[in-house]
């Protein structure tokens, strides 16, 4: 009686089991039917089906990263860029995400990887290298992100972000996409120089041409002073000449002595009545 009690309760656990399943708060589940969706609003918690007859599949609806292998993409140039990306996505409607994919992730993450490749492709198809390489890396992955989004709605997902990781260029690339860069640079360096040198020039002819205005006015000026000054002391001489002639006249012979006798050797061949020297033989001068 015992043993019978015991096998209808382990009976009775194992029928609970089959027919009962737990949904997690990250996951969603769908519930079919002989293949048919019958229910996919399942809240958290543990819940119950009819086994065999229906089936529960559930799928993580957290944030999933989809890294993707680098491929080859032909820029608006025809050349070659090897393109390292990833992207981050999750499922936001999983009745459309199970009738577009069965349910399968990894057919999920090659319809993923094909709408990004396709994406890529065409904007790295209408710029240059120097461009995808040197500066436009946000605009790109704002575009590719926002064209595999649209495309990912269909299929019940949501493209969150699209990341570059690395854009390399291959070796039969590189070299001549630096040597352009570089040219270019020293194309600018010459211009910047150029430039530098045209307004050192114009400096310097202002410079000169400022130089020369001012020391011609220095020059003006210093002249107008000194002829004012020799004006005003040829007044002055004037005015004391007429005031005491005799006076005037013995200043200007003692004057005459001392620039004409200023070294031992200098000779001078006069009368000596000569009125240069009446000075000296009469101080009074008469």
């Amino acid at each position: 009686m015992a043993s019978r009690i015991a096998l209808t309760v382990f009976a009775a656990l194992g029928l609970i089991y089959l027919c009962s399943f737990r949904v997690y708060e990250y996951e969603f589940a769908i519930l079919t039917q002989l293949g048919k969706i019958q229910r996919a609003d399942y809240e958290p918690g543990l819940h119950f089906m009819v086994p065999v007859w229906q089936e529960v599949k559930t799928f993580d609806k957290r944030l999933q990263t989809l890294d993707a292998e680098p491929q080859r993409f032909l820029t608006g140039e025809k050349k070659d860029v090897i393109v390292d990306s990833f992207a981050r996505w999750r499922i936001k409607d999983v009745v459309t995400f199970y009738k577009a994919t069965g349910g399968d992730a990894g057919r999920a993450g090659l319809l993923i990887y094909q709408m990004i490749n396709d994406s890529l492709r065409s904007e790295f198809g209408e710029r240059t290298v120097q461009a995808v390489v040197s500066g436009e890396r946000g605009a790109i992955m704002k575009i590719v992100t926002d064209t595999a989004d649209t495309r990912a709605e269909q299929l019940g997902m949501e493209i969150v972000d699209v990341r570059l990781k690395r854009i390399d260029l291959p070796t039969e690339v590189s070299s001549t996409v630096y040597e352009r860069m570089r040219s270019e640079r020293s194309r600018v360096a010459r211009e910047f120089r150029a430039r530098g040198e045209k307004e050192a020039i114009t400096i310097r002819a202002d410079a000169d041409k400022q130089r020369t205005i001012i020391a011609a006015e220095a020059y003006r000026d210093a002249e107008q002073t000194r002829g004012g000054g020799d004006a005003r002391a040829a007044e002055i001489y004037a005015a004391a000449y007429g005031k005491n002639p005799e006076f005037f006249e013995f200043y200007r012979s003692l004057n005459a002595y001392k620039s004409s006798f200023k070294s031992k050797n200098d000779v001078l061949v006069l009368q000596p009545d000569s009125d240069f020297f009446k000075y000296l033989r009469k101080p009074e001068g008469g």
